[in-house]
């Protein structure tokens, strides 16, 4: 983590413009902390491989960090959440204007393909990390994962529909970010495939135990605007809270029994991730 976080402070945005505010402004959210969730995961599954190449990787892992700033920028907009907090940090269009938070995250977005072509992979390898991304975090991913969410507030959807919301939304860029890391070392199809199939799981537990924080949290236990999924389709809102935190057991064991079954230097690789995660709804 502290490599990453080193390599981040580093290789922030850096425009030279008369504008007063626009380089802060593409930092700011980058330097607010954050679970750093997604680059870790690609990180690790580099590292217990191909140690040689992850110096190479980070540049990658700042790309998966900066688009997922980007759809957190947008994700707080007055269009959107509206929220005022995130990372424990004022949103940008609150620090700032809507604006300034719009086109931050428009560059971050942008910037992040800019990073992964600049990385110093083959370009087969490249082609594939960019393919990778823009599938799971597109029009075909994230993007309509957030459309679905906005369109039907206040309009109660089905489970099955509310983890489709979710998967797009949340589990897709999770499932990805893995998927990287093993693009990069050259793990075979088959391997890949198991680990997009068990990402896609994994984000979705994670949406579960966002929806259980949302519900059971302060915004300052939380770092970022809680009490704000009244209209959504949520977990809570769908199943209430007993339920969700049961449905996040038993999805959590029966990711731990799939973890269980990969070979070992992947189990060893990730988890550090998956002890600090995978019961994270829980109370001590």
């Amino acid at each position: 983590m502290q490599r990453f976080e080193t390599y981040l402070t580093k290789h922030l945005p850096k425009v030279a413009t008369f504008h007063p505010v626009y380089e802060d402004a593409l930092g700011a959210m980058l330097l607010a902390g954050g679970k750093r969730f997604r680059p870790m995961l690609l990180l690790s599954i580099v590292e217990a491989y191909e140690p040689m190449l992850y110096e190479g990787a980070l540049p990658v892992a700042l790309a998966v960090e900066m688009f997922h700033t980007y759809s957190l920028i947008h994700d707080d907009l007055p269009a959107m959440d509206d929220a005022d907090l995130r990372r424990g940090h004022k949103t940008l269009h609150k620090r700032y204007d809507e604006v300034t938070a719009i086109l931050a995250g428009d560059a971050l977005n942008t910037d992040a393909f800019l990073m992964i072509a600049k990385a110093p992979f083959r370009e087969d390898v490249k082609i594939k990390l960019v393919e990778l991304l823009a599938r799971n975090g597109g029009g075909q991913g994230m993007v309509l994962g957030q459309a679905i969410d906005c369109y039907f507030e206040n309009q109660p959807l089905t489970l099955d529909q509310v983890k489709v919301l979710h998967i797009n939304k949340t589990a897709k860029l999770i499932a990805a970010s893995l998927v990287m890391g093993a693009v990069i070392v050259r793990l075979d199809k088959k391997v890949q495939d198991a680990l997009y199939a068990f990402g896609i799981d994994l984000g979705l537990l994670f949406q579960i135990q966002d929806d259980i924080i949302d519900e059971t949290q302060s915004p300052e236990e939380a770092g970022k605007t809680t009490g704000n999924d009244t209209d959504k389709n949520s977990f809570v809102n769908l199943l209430g809270l007993e339920q969700s935190i049961k449905e996040a057991d038993d999805l959590a064991k029966d990711l731990q029994r799939r973890f269980e079954s990969f070979e070992e230097k992947l189990q060893t690789a990730l988890n550090p991730l998956m002890e600090q995660y995978l019961h994270r709804h829980k109370k001590d």
